[in-house]
């Protein structure tokens, strides 16, 4: 129960301290307390190892999005959060999630999940019409809670094994799998179509800020080494995402 409760926590800081937020609608709020004294336990740490077998490539470019994260997003990210108020904060939130609602629904789609597809479905046209154009989360009061898939998802719902941990410059934590997967996400993501370029970049940065704000209270939670701690939370994390929660404990 100890490892199912960690991997749950992990979602809480999936892109973590890296570039996670260029993604749309990483993971949402979860309690990460109980995962930050388990992760670092020396089994867990050696299963990641063996996973990572392209670490001497990986650590270099998680130093620099480390870095560039250290003295560009976050304190964008830190300036937003100052200068805009909470219920704004909210509102754009619950903007974004509603746009991630066309991938979530697309790949519960090609999961053949299609009752999750249909709260999906009923989630967006709530929010977008109800809930105006998504400032307002009404879906999740009238018990439409929120999926959260991807096409990395996708892939492992069939069968695609994860391969090797790798880190991505700017986008930060992946795997082998998971890499390629994104690509096909990026086109299930509505600001894409959006004609006027200025407004689409605005939205793609505010977006991207909006992610890295939801982390920024989670950062004092690392322990060990940052490399070591963000990895492991990644990995146990896609693997409850993957297994929709159905995690074997090893305890």
């Amino acid at each position: 129960m100890e490892r199912l409760a960690c991997v749950k926590s992990a979602n809480f800081i999936q892109w973590e301290i890296n570039m996670r937020a260029y993604r749309s609608n990483l993971s949402r709020c979860v309690q990460v307390l109980t995962c930050a004294c388990f992760i670092t336990l020396s089994p867990l740490s050696r299963a990641d190892s063996d996973k990572d077998p392209w670490e001497r490539f990986n650590r270099p470019i998680f130093s620099f999005n480390d870095t560039l994260d250290t003295y560009a997003l976050k304190p964008l990210a830190q300036g937003y959060q100052f200068v805009t108020p909470r219920v704004a904060q909210d509102g754009i939130h619950n903007f974004f999630n509603n746009l991630g609602e066309v991938k979530n629904l697309a790949n519960n789609v090609l999961q053949a999940k299609f009752h999750s597809a249909g709260v999906d479905t009923s989630r967006l046209l709530l929010n977008s019409t109800l809930g105006l154009a998504g400032l307002i989360d009404v879906a999740t009061p009238m018990g439409l809670q929120r999926n959260d898939e991807d096409f990395g998802q996708t892939l492992g719902y069939w069968g695609v094994s994860s391969g090797p941990y790798v880190v991505l410059p700017l986008l930060g934590p992946s795997t082998l799998r998971d890499a390629p997967a994104i690509f096909p996400d990026i086109y299930a993501n509505p600001v894409r179509y959006i004609g006027d370029v200025p407004t689409r970049n605005s939205l793609y940065a505010v977006g991207m800020i909006d992610g890295r704000a939801q982390y920024i209270k989670s950062e004092k939670l690392i322990t060990g080494d940052k490399y070591n701690f963000i990895r492991s939370v990644y990995l146990q994390h896609r693997e409850f995402k993957i297994s929709d929660g159905h995690v074997k404990d090893d305890f």
